[in-house]
């Protein structure tokens, strides 16, 4: 444990000091969402990584976080801070109540159902206009504060967004060495092995859906304060599909590969805008090509391949 968080130190330190290198560039912005996307692929990674319970419908507690907190601070006043906590809150019971349903099924039967659940809240979005705007979006969303100290800025946010960030990836790790993370792997492994041993892995499963739909909705509350406008096509299909992009291409069951794969597929569009109308084909391609040469994913692959290149050019040396 000593060394995890030696590791988590030097990593916190890491993401201290890399605004002095962006500072002015486009680049510190593009990081505020590679925090916001790492706190993401955290949340889905304790559900589908270490519990084995995939979702496709994620990006929906995203935007009901984002929504809720948007709507109580723009139309009603409400302290973001206070929205933030509502709106964890009320997504949290959400979860908790359609968890207990949807988690009895298994494999793609569960994958449909949750994709359903993410397409009926983007549809909410969409249709309910006098609340959410519709189509044309909710704007006049105010920007967090703490006294005097507003983060309207890309250095602010950039540290606001990042210390949830860091305190999420912090909580993870600890539960992942806990005795609940240990729960949870042996789910994943076998949910009938997990239950003869004293599991009660139903309780388990939907608490886990639980917390991770409440950690989308903080990240869906930041975003919201953030960007000052919401609309609902942020919170479709695609980015639901983008989100497991990422969990896989980082590495299943790896805190540390949520960061790789959010920070991989935030910087991605970036370079390939001029293929924005294929994005979700090369997303598509990336998870097909990870799971067949990098099925551990870039936290595991990238080392090993490190260990090939370094025995080839070894072998080479020898000769």
């Amino acid at each position: 444990m000593k060394r995890e968080l030696l590791k988590f130190a030097l990593f916190a330190l890491w993401v201290a000091v890399i605004p002095f290198a962006l500072e002015g560039s486009y680049l510190l912005n593009v990081m505020v969402f590679v925090g916001l996307n790492t706190m993401l692929a955290v949340a889905l990674n304790l559900l589908l990584g270490y519990a084995g319970q995939i979702s496709l419908g994620h990006a929906g507690f995203f935007g009901l976080g984002a929504y809720i907190s948007g709507v109580l601070t723009s139309a009603n006043g409400v302290n973001p801070w206070m929205a933030m906590l509502i709106a964890a809150i009320a997504v949290g019971v959400i979860a908790c109540l359609i968890g207990f349903p949807v988690l009895k099924l298994k494999g793609h039967y569960l994958a449909m159902a949750t994709l359903g659940l993410g397409i009926i809240i983007y549809i909410a979005f969409n249709e309910s206009i006098t609340l959410t705007g519709g189509p044309s979006g909710l704007s006049g969303i105010p920007n967090i504060s703490v006294g005097a100290c507003v983060f309207d800025s890309d250095i602010k946010s950039y540290y606001l967004i990042w210390l949830f960030a860091l305190l999420t990836m912090l909580f993870s790790i600890n539960l992942a060495n806990s005795r609940v993370g240990r729960a949870l792997r042996a789910v994943h492994d076998s949910e009938v092995a997990a239950r003869v041993v004293g599991v009660n892995a139903r309780m388990l499963k939907v608490q886990i859906f639980t917390l991770s739909a409440v950690i989308s909705s903080i990240a869906g509350s930041l975003y919201a304060h953030t960007m000052t406008f919401l609309s609902p096509t942020s919170f479709g299909f695609n980015f639901s599909v983008e989100m497991l992009t990422m969990v896989v291409i980082g590495g299943l069951g790896s805190i540390y590969g949520s960061f790789l794969g959010a920070a991989l597929l935030t910087l991605l569009p970036e370079f390939l805008r001029a293929a924005h109308d294929y994005d979700i084909i090369i997303y598509g391609a990336l998870l097909i090509v990870m799971v067949m040469f990098m099925p551990g994913g870039l936290v595991r692959g990238l080392p090993e391949l490190f260990r090939k290149a370094r025995s080839i050019s070894g072998g080479k040396n020898d000769a």
